[in-house]
């Protein structure tokens, strides 16, 4: 640490982390089972989520494209949606008179 501006870099990058873990196991702690490896080994929560199983063919942490039968994602579901018809989000619910 030669100077001042990578001290400050590096508590930052730090103190991030220790943010992150401390909010994956509050997630780990409330969905906790009995015999759980992340809360004897907190530090591996940085780069991971609590709630990911690791499993590649599970529904909720897989890929859709390969788990579930329809080949679209939720993103791309959204972007493929009727373009034709208007919808205007910030009004009372009526169409536009423009």
């Amino acid at each position: 640490m030669a100077n001042d501006l990578a001290k400050y870099l590096n508590s930052i990058r730090r103190f991030r982390d220790e943010l992150t873990i401390k909010k994956q196991l509050k997630i780990a702690k409330s969905h906790a089972s009995a015999n759980d490896k992340k809360l004897k080994q907190p530090h591996r929560l940085v780069k991971h989520h609590a709630m990911d199983c690791g499993q590649p063919g599970c529904m909720l942490c897989g890929n859709p494209r390969k788990t579930h039968k329809d080949k679209l994602t939720t993103q791309e579901k959204r972007f493929y949606q009727d373009t034709d018809k208007v919808t205007d989000r910030h009004s009372n619910g009526l169409p536009p008179s423009e």
